[in-house]
């Protein structure tokens, strides 16, 4: 391993995930000391109604540098992210999602990739673990957004990245929908940020639904990409 990070921020935001967030938050404890000389872990608690609660709970009886931010609604993916960003206090800041389809441990790739001329790792799935229709949807997002809002990324909805505290510094995020990669993406393209891919196992998820897959939310993030096509003209 080249040498550590300075200090490292990981969160997960979470929905329901009470069958997953507890290994991905025991997981990340056992790899961070070999990656960052200080770390700390967050868990957005996006009003989950399951027990994911009770298990981030018991978590904070563990591990001493570990922050639950819950939020009492549910505010959507995008507010989960808005929401980590702002607590996370490290020069690196990775994330990715609570529901175990990405393997935390793979954040070594991205801690080895990233140098100081790079501001974003993000990582590329290898092969996605979802549903044909899922793949379908996916295909057609990533399509959407490098036409219309000429975001060149190898995986636009890939959440598993690791940012510089310098190029978050450069951006504000402004919307709760799953829209939030894309603003994300676009705004690091708008200021000359430096992105290195790595790629990534994405594997099926095993409990729980995807709360981006239900029509409303569709639907908000249709609209939101759609306003920040407006904004780019």
């Amino acid at each position: 391993m080249a040498k550590k990070l300075s200090f490292l921020s990981v969160f997960f935001p979470a929905y329901n995930d009470e069958k997953t967030i507890g290994n991905l938050v025991e997981k990340a404890f056992q790899i961070l000391p070999s990656v960052a000389q200080r770390y700390e872990v967050i868990v957005v608690n996006d009003g989950s109604i399951d027990k994911t609660a009770q298990v981030l709970m018991n978590l904070t009886q563990k591990y001493q540098n570990f922050r639950v931010i819950t939020h009492n609604i549910n505010r959507g993916y995008g507010g989960a992210l808005k929401s980590g960003f702002k607590a996370a206090k490290g020069d690196y800041v990775f994330y990715t999602d609570g529901d175990g389809q990405y393997d935390v441990g793979e954040l070594l790739k991205l801690v080895k990739r990233i140098n100081k001329g790079i501001d974003l790792v993000n990582g590329y799935k290898i092969k996605r673990g979802d549903s044909l229709l899922r793949i379908i949807v996916g295909q057609l997002y990533a399509l959407w957004v490098r036409l219309f809002l000429g975001i060149r990324f190898a995986d636009v909805d890939c959440d598993f990245r690791l940012f510089r505290r310098r190029i978050l510094e450069k951006i504000t995020l402004t919307y709760d929908s799953g829209a939030i990669c894309a603003e994300m993406l676009a705004k690091i393209q708008k200021n000359k940020g430096v992105v290195a891919s790595v790629p990534v196992h994405h594997y099926p998820r095993r409990y729980g639904h995807s709360q981006f897959f239900w029509p409303k939310r569709i639907l908000m993030t249709i609209r939101d990409d759609l306003l920040l096509w407006q904004s780019k003209k």
